[in-house]
């Protein structure tokens, strides 16, 4: 079993766990995007930019309000570049960030780009704001609670925080680890192709799928008519007709054909 990215340690939500087979998988789901619930709680930063870390400064509140707040949060609506905070589980010569920290050496990671695609409020009970974010994978929602703070001028940290969706995957597929011991787990296993959602496929026959199982080279005219304009698909699934997943394959411009990228059996 493997999953695909981390949560902090005192967040919730959704995390997508590959299984046996569909552990090779892994790589479609590691840079999908993501959705949280959050809570930022602004007057105070902290060394660690969550509620886990000691106070390094306090600051009162400026008169706000819900309107020059959202002004402030469709400011970080967009593409940017994102400092990674000290105390992360990203490595520096193959140590985490937050080991080095915790011994006094923390180590600054170049700033990475990434988008917010939306930043909405969903509520003000200052000194907390609970707001709702979609944003690309690798983004660092303390991090920017951290900048709301300094931009406001008075500090924030992140307080709570919820991954309500990863890659597509939303709360309601998602299944406790107490609930999960409860059940058959094949009750709750979503199949390889239906994970791979949004991916075209191609429905093979027996003497497809034998002519694969083989690792014999992959005909062109079977994916002809899936490209009549010329502009191939980078990847292919290929499923049986049971829509079980076969294989998946992958278009390869210096052949000028598809290649396979990995066979299920």
């Amino acid at each position: 079993m493997g999953h695909t990215g981390t949560l902090d340690p005192f967040a919730t939500g959704v995390l997508i766990c590959c299984i046996n087979q569909a552990t090779r998988l892994a790589r479609f789901f590691l840079h999908g995007g993501k959705r949280y619930e959050a809570v930022m709680r602004l007057g105070s930063t902290t060394d660690t930019q969550d509620a886990t870390g000691r106070i390094v400064a306090t600051a009162p509140l400026p008169d706000l309000d819900e309107s020059s707040l959202a002004s402030v949060f469709r400011g970080l609506e967009g593409p940017q570049w994102q400092h990674p905070p000290v105390f992360a589980a990203l490595k520096h010569q193959g140590t985490p960030l937050y080991k080095l920290a915790r011994r006094g050496k923390p180590v600054q990671k170049p700033p990475r780009q990434v988008t917010i695609s939306t930043l909405r409020i969903l509520q003000v009970a200052l000194p907390d704001v609970r707001f709702e974010v979609a944003c690309s994978a690798g983004t660092y929602v303390r991090t920017l609670c951290h900048d709301i703070g300094q931009t406001l001028g008075c500090g924030g940290h992140l307080a709570e925080l919820r991954r309500t969706e990863s890659s597509g995957f939303g709360l309601d597929q998602a299944v406790t680890l107490d609930r999960l011991g409860e059940l058959d787990p094949w009750q709750v296993l979503i199949p390889m192709a239906e994970a791979l959602k949004g991916m075209p496929s191609v429905t093979a026959d027996d003497q497809m799928i034998a002519h694969m199982e083989q690792g014999r080279p992959l005909k062109p005219e079977w994916f002809k008519e899936r490209d009549p304009m010329g502009s191939p698909a980078d990847t292919l699934m290929i499923v049986d007709r049971a829509n079980t997943l076969r294989a998946l394959i992958e278009w390869s411009p210096e052949d000028g054909t598809y290649v396979y990228g990995c066979v299920f059996k």
